[in-house]
Parts: C-alpha cells; structure tokens; sequence
C-alpha cells in the first residue's frame, strides 16, 4: 500500500516538469498547485494594428488640373470662314507672275518691267488695284483679283511681258524722230536706237556720278574703237562710239556686275554686252546722238 502511495507522489511530480523545477529553485521548494485550467491553446496571436505612421491614407477621388477642367468647359470655337484661293503672293516667282507685273503695268499702278519674280513693289501695285476696284487690299493675287484684273486688261504681246530694258521706258525725245538716232535717256536709264522714230534695240544704261555727269544735248558719234582702254582711268572701255569729249557709249563689266549701285565718269554704261556689240556693228560716225533728262 505505502509503495502505491510514493509511485502516485513521483508520478505527480513529473507531471509538473520544467515549472516545477523552477519554482522549486527560486520559490522556497513550493510545489505547483494541481493543474486543473485548461491547457494552453496553439493558436497565433492575432495582426498588431498598424501604428498612425503606418496607416495608409484614404484615396480620394481625382481632380482634374485646373487649366484642363477649364479647358474642357472652354466651347470650341467655330472654323473662320476662308477667303478666295491665293494665286500669287510675295516670294512667289514664275511666268504667271511675269503675266500679273505686264497686266498691272498696262493698268497703270505697276511702274517697271516685269520680272517673274513677286517681291514687295508686285505687291504694293496689286494692293493698289486692289484698292481702285474695291476689293480687301492684301496685297495677294487671290482668284477674284486675278480675274478682275484680266476682264480689264488684253492678253500681253510678247514685248510687254519680254521688255527690252529692266526700266519702263517713257516716250522719246522729239528730237529723237528723225534720222539715225542714239536715244539716250537719264529719266528711264535706257538708250534707244532709232530710226526715222523706230525702234530697232533698247538696253539698260547708268551715267556718271554729280562729280562728273554725263552732258546732255545733241551730239554725233565722231570716233568708234571697239577694244578701246581709258588712258585717264586706265579702266576698258569696249565697243566705245564717242560722242562728246571723253565721253562714249560703251559696255562696262563694272555695270554688268554691280548694277546700278555705281557710275561712270561721264559716259554711258552698257551692261548687256551681246547688245552693246550688235549696235556697234550698226552705228556709224556721224550718226545722231540725244541726251536729256
């Protein structure tokens, strides 16, 4: 019986284990009080809440930028309507051009020759007949300007859109008419070769500066020298007929490459050589020279 007794005791006290020993090593030898609780559960502790820090914020709805929120309340604003078709503008070059600068010189607001090339003095002429037929003055050769243009003008001839000189040319001197003539005028820059009041040949000419002007008047060719130099300027002189002192008709490559940006020291410039080369062949000395402004 006392051996059942002290097996039950030990038993006992194994049963307590590691709670026992330690209890019994820091607790004076008390011995655990009969485990009646319940035994501990294996369940996980539940998710820690997250700290302020760590709190997500709440998602708010978007906005739209402000400029676009504006943007898309702005109504869309109504296409301008277009205006006629534009033929013609500055900086435009080509034949139709040339066609435009003859019709508008024949109309009396164009004051040169034409050129094919459309540059602010094309415009300025077409904005004023723009003007007199009452039309928007743009400056631009729309459709209804173009056509306005050719119900008031004839198709050009040839001369009138090829002119013989860059220059428009006024009528010539009375003194002009009659005989074998060298036309020589300083108000348009051209020389005329006529006779009997026909024109043969026209060409672009320059004159001498104020420090030394070319003379006005009516002279005669009295010396022709076709590979002429200047021994006061030592400056060529090709294909010269004097007609005055020193002074003469002839090319200057001076003249060809500057245009009229320079002068001559009293005579008259040619500038186009193949010109200036057939005329030689065909004036003769005595013929008639006029010089006027």
């Amino acid at each position: 019986m006392r051996v059942a007794v002290a097996l039950a005791a030990a038993a006992a006290a194994l049963a307590a284990g590691c709670s026992a020993s330690a209890d019994a090593a820091g607790g004076g030898g008390r011995s655990a009080p009969p485990s009646s609780a319940a035994p501990a559960t294996s369940e996980e502790p539940a998710e820690p809440s997250a700290t302020p820090s760590e709190e997500k914020p709440e998602k708010k709805p978007e906005k739209k930028p402000e400029a676009e929120a504006s943007a898309s309340r702005t109504p869309t604003p109504e296409p301008t309507p277009e205006g006629p078709e534009v033929l013609m503008a500055v900086g435009d070059e080509s034949e139709q051009v040339r066609e435009l600068q003859a019709r508008l010189r024949a109309e009396g607001v164009f004051d040169r020759s034409p050129t094919a090339y459309y540059g602010p003095v094309t415009a300025d002429a077409v904005s004023a007949f723009q003007e007199d037929r009452g039309l928007p003055r743009t400056g631009e050769t729309d459709v209804v300007t173009w056509e306005r243009l050719k119900a008031r003008t004839d198709e050009p001839a040839r001369d009138e859109l090829y002119p013989p000189t860059s220059q428009a040319m006024e009528k010539p001197d009375p003194r002009c008419n009659e005989g074998r003539v060298l036309c020589v005028s300083k108000r348009s820059d051209t020389l005329r070769w006529m006779k009997d009041g026909e024109v043969l040949a026209a060409m672009d000419v320059r004159f001498g500066s104020q420090y030394t002007p070319t003379r006005e008047g009516v002279f005669e060719v009295f010396l022709k020298s076709r590979h002429h130099v200047s021994t006061l300027y030592d400056t060529p002189m090709p294909y010269a007929m004097f007609f005055s002192g020193g002074q003469a008709v002839h090319y200057s490559a001076d003249f060809a490459a500057n245009g009229y940006a320079g002068a001559s020291h009293g005579c008259v410039n040619v500038r186009d050589e193949a010109k200036i080369a057939k005329l030689f062949g065909e004036v003769r000395v005595g013929d008639k020279v006029v010089v006027y402004d």
